[in-house]
C-alpha cells in the first residue's frame, strides 16, 4: 500500500490495493481536489442564492399567511447554510456496478442548480445508505467504496485532502476493509467539542439512525459505543426525512446538564441542521429559580411515581357540587334555573371525561349554559350567539362555576399540600404512610406561594400539576440522553412533551448515579409513556480503549446493573496507575504535566469536594485550567458529578476512593469517571483502589 500523497498527514488513510494497482494515486487526488474546488464554488453560490431569496421573497405575490410561511422557509434555509461549520464538503464516494457516475457523500446536498445532478449527496439520502451498509457479502450495487482522509482540523481547503482508501466490494475480495480508516479516525485527538460521526457510522448504528419517525427507540449503550452520536444523527436524519412533520411539532434534545449541551452543541449545525432546541429538563420545567433544598429522603419521595396520584387528588379535591344551591340567572323579569341535582350530574359527567383541569372547568361552564339555552329555546325559540356569550359571562354563572370547579394554579395547590398536614393526609391516604407524609411537610410555611423557596424536586411536582391543569407544549420528537438518571416523575415530565410524538432514549443502566436511577429499561420506558419502544444494546466500543474498558469491567462486576459487556475496537490506549507519596496534589500535577507532552485534550476529574484543592495545586504549578463548560480548553478540571457524557484524550482520575464514597451511588459515578478517556487514563491515588478492596458507599 503506497504512502499518502502528503507525507505530513500521517493519520490520513492511504490508497488501497485497488487504487495502488493503477499507479495513479497522485492523479486521483488531483481529480478529487478539483471536484472539491467545484463543490466549494457551488456551495458559495448556494449561500448567495439563499440570501437573495430572503431579499426577493419579501416581494412575492402571495397572501399574507403564505408569504410569511415562504419567508420563514427562505430565512431558515439561509441561516442553516451560514451556520454550517467550515470543513470538508465530502468524506466518501460510491462507484456503482452500473457504471453510472460516482456519488460523493457529504453532510449536505451540494449542486450547481437545484435541478442539476448533485456534486455531493447528503449522507441521509436513500442512495447514501449503501455507503454505510454495503459489504463484500452484500455489495448493494456498489463496485467501490472510497473514503477520504483530510488533514486534522481542516477548514475545507482542498489542499487538505491528503489521502484516500478504496474498498472493492463487488469482486468479493473485501470483507469491509481492514478498519484502518475507522481506527485512525477514532484515535485522532479530541480537542474541542464533540464531532459528528457521519463519516464513520457503522451498519448497526446506521440502522438506529434511520429508524422511522413513529418508532420510539431505547439505546442501551456501554461507555464509548456512540449512543449520543447515534441519537443526534437520528435527530438530523428525521429533520431531513420528515421536515414538515417535525417542524410542526418541533424537535427537542434533552441533555443532563449545560456542560454536556455545550459539548454537543456543534454536532447538529455541522450536519446542516440549526434551530433545534437543546435543553435540560430543569430548563424545560423551571417555572421558578431553585432557592430551596430538600433532605435526601424528601427529595426521593417527591421524585417517587406515587406523587402523581397524590397531586391529582390534591387538585381535584377542590371540585365539588355537594351542597351547592340551585343556579338562578335573571334575564329581564324571568329567571333561568339549574337545580342543585343538575349541577351535581354536570360535574360528575365532566369528571368522568378525565379532561385536563382547566378544560374540565370550561366544560362545566358550557354545559350549564347549554341547560339554560335549552330552557330559553323551549320558551321562545333559538337565541343568537351574542345571547349565548352574555349568559356564559353572566355573574351568577361565573360564581357557580367557581364554586363547583374553582380556578387555581400549580403553586397554590402544591403550597397548600405541603403546608397543611390535614390536606396532605387526605390527598395521600393509602398512598403514602404517615411517616412519609411528615417527611414532605414544610417546617416553615411561606407567607404565600409567590414567596415560597422552591427546591429542584418541587419544580418536578409543579410541572406535574401544570400537566394536570392543561397540556404543555408537545414535540414531534424528543431525544433524551442519560435517561437512566431520570426519576419516575421526571420521566412523566418528558412524556407530557411527546403525547403524540416519539422518543429516542439513550443511556446506560451501569452509569445511573441519581438515587432514583433506573434499574430496568422496560420500567423506565413505561414511566416515559412509551412501553412499546424497541430496546437495542450497543456493545462495540469506538471511543474507550480496551485497557480502560477492562479496568472499568472490574468495577462493573460490583454494580447492580444488568447490562451486556462491551468490547473495544481500540487497542492503542494506555492505562497508568500512579500512587501518590503523601502529596496527592503533587502527583496530580505530575500526571497533568506528563499529559501535556502529548497531543489532545486533558480532563482532570475529581470528587466534587476535592476540586478546589486540585485546582489550587495546578494553579500553583502554573497549569491553567478551565471548567467543563469550555469544550475547547486544553486542560479541563471536572467535578465528578459533571463528567457524564464528556470525553477527553487524556484523563487524570483523582482518588477513586473519594469518588466512590461521595454519594449513594458513588461506585456508579466512579464507573463514569473511569470511562471518559479516549487515549490515556491515569489513576492518581493515595488510598486503596475500590476495585481491589471493598469501599462502603456514602
Amino acid at each position: 500500500m503506497p504512502p499518502s500523497a502528503d507525507p505530513a498527514a500521517s493519520d490520513a488513510p492511504t490508497a488501497s490495493n485497488a487504487l495502488a494497482a493503477s499507479d495513479d494515486l497522485a492523479t486521483a487526488l488531483r481529480h478529487e481536489r478539483a471536484h472539491h474546488d467545484a463543490c466549494r464554488v457551488a456551495f458559495a453560490a448556494m449561500v448567495e442564492g439563499a440570501d437573495l431569496q430572503v431579499v426577493t421573497g419579501e416581494d412575492v405575490s402571495a397572501s399574507g399567511a403564505d408569504a410569511e410561511v415562504l419567508g420563514y422557509q427562505f430565512r431558515s434555509h439561509a441561516k442553516a447554510l451560514h451556520e454550517l461549520p467550515e470543513g470538508p464538503l465530502f468524506f466518501g464516494r460510491l462507484d456503482f456496478l452500473t457504471g453510472e457516475p460516482g456519488h460523493h457523500i457529504g453532510r449536505l446536498r451540494i449542486s450547481e442548480h437545484p435541478a442539476a445532478p448533485p456534486l455531493v449527496v447528503d449522507w441521509r439520502a436513500p442512495v447514501s445508505r449503501a455507503f454505510y451498509q454495503a459489504s463484500a457479502r452484500d455489495p448493494q450495487g456498489v463496485a467501490v467504496r472510497r473514503r477520504f482522509g483530510w488533514a486534522p482540523g481542516s477548514r475545507g481547503d482542498s489542499a487538505d485532502l491528503t489521502g484516500m482508501e478504496d474498498e472493492p466490494l463487488a469482486d468479493g475480495r473485501s470483507e469491509g476493509g481492514d478498519g484502518g480508516f475507522l481506527v485512525r479516525e477514532l484515535e485522532r485527538p479530541r480537542v474541542g467539542p464533540m464531532r459528528d460521526i457521519a463519516a464513520t457510522i457503522q451498519p448497526e448504528q446506521d440502522d438506529l439512525v434511520r429508524g422511522g419517525l413513529a418508532e420510539s427507540l431505547c439505546v442501551q449503550g456501554a461507555p464509548g459505543t456512540g449512543k449520543t452520536a447515534v441519537g443526534l444523527h437520528r435527530a438530523a436524519y428525521l429533520l431531513y426525512t420528515h421536515p414538515r412533520r417535525i417542524q410542526r411539532g418541533g424537535l427537542l434534545i434533552l441533555g443532563p446538564n449545560r456542560a454536556f449541551l455545550s459539548y454537543i452543541a456543534e454536532v447538529l449545525p455541522s450536519l446542516g441542521e440549526t434551530g433545534v432546541r437543546q435543553s435540560t429538563l430543569h430548563d424545560e420545567i423551571g417555572r421558578h429559580p431553585v432557592t430551596g433544598t430538600d433532605p435526601d429522603r424528601t427529595a426521593a419521595l417527591k421524585h417517587d411515581a406515587r406523587m402523581a396520584e397524590v397531586l391529582r387528588r390534591a387538585l381535584y379535591r377542590r371540585v365539588t357540587a355537594e351542597g351547592v344551591e340551585a343556579l338562578a340567572v335573571p334575564e329581564g323579569s324571568y329567571r333561568w334555573r339549574v337545580t342543585g341535582d343538575e349541577l351535581t350530574r354536570i360535574v360528575a359527567g365532566v369528571l368522568a371525561d378525565e379532561l385536563p383541569y382547566e378544560t374540565g372547568r370550561e366544560r362545566v361552564r358550557s354545559r350549564i349554559v347549554r341547560r339554560i339555552q335549552e330552557q330559553a329555546e323551549r320558551r321562545s325559540g333559538p337565541r343568537p350567539a351574542a345571547w349565548t356569550r352574555r349568559i356564559e359571562h353572566a355573574r351568577p354563572v361565573s360564581a357557580c362555576v367557581e364554586a363547583v370547579w374553582p380556578k387555581t394554579g400549580p403553586e397554590e395547590v402544591l403550597a397548600r399540600l405541603l403546608t397543611d398536614p390535614e390536606e396532605l393526609a387526605r390527598s395521600a391516604d393509602g398512598v403514602l404512610d404517615p411517616d412519609e407524609q411528615r417527611a414532605l411537610h414544610w417546617p416553615r410555611p411561606p407567607r404565600s406561594p409567590k414567596s415560597a423557596r422552591w427546591s429542584a424536586a418541587d419544580l418536578v411536582l409543579l410541572d406535574e400539576l401544570v400537566g394536570l391543569l392543561g397540556h404543555p407544549r408537545g414535540y414531534g420528537h424528543v431525544v433524551v440522553d442519560e435517561a437512566q438518571d431520570l426519576s419516575p416523575m421526571e420521566c412523566r415530565a418528558v412524556a407530557r412533551r411527546v403525547p403524540f410524538g416519539s422518543l429516542t432514549v439513550l443511556g446506560d443502566l451501569a452509569q445511573g448515579t441519581t438515587p432514583w436511577a433506573a434499574a430496568s429499561w422496560p420500567v423506565q420506558l413505561t414511566h416515559l409513556g412509551k412501553p412499546e419502544a424497541t430496546i437495542v444494546p450497543l456493545t462495540m466500543g469506538f471511543r474507550v480503549p480496551a485497557a480502560v474498558l477492562t479496568l472499568a469491567g472490574r468495577l462493573l462486576d460490583r454494580l447492580d446493573a444488568d447490562v451486556p459487556r462491551a468490547d473495544s475496537l481500540r487497542r492503542d490506549g494506555e492505562l497508568r496507575i500512579r500512587r501518590a507519596d503523601g502529596d496527592l496534589g503533587a502527583a496530580v500535577v505530575a500526571a497533568v504535566l506528563d499529559a501535556l507532552t502529548r497531543e489532545g485534550s486533558i480532563g482532570v476529574i475529581a470528587a466534587d469536594a476535592q476540586v478546589d484543592g486540585v485546582r489550587e495545586a495546578l494553579t500553583t504549578a502554573g497549569v491553567p485550567t478551565s471548567g467543563p463548560d469550555d469544550p475547547a480548553a486544553r486542560v479541563t478540571l471536572v467535578p465528578a458529578t459533571l463528567a457524564k457524557g464528556l470525553e477527553y484524550d487524556h484523563v487524570v482520575a483523582v482518588e477513586p476512593a473519594a469518588v466512590a464514597e461521595s454519594e449513594q451511588r458513588g461506585l456508579n459515578r466512579l464507573y463514569v469517571v473511569l470511562t471518559r478517556a479516549v487515549s490515556t487514563l491515569e489513576v492518581v491515588h493515595e488510598r486503596e483502589l475500590p476495585w481491589e478492596v471493598g469501599v462502603s458507599a456514602g
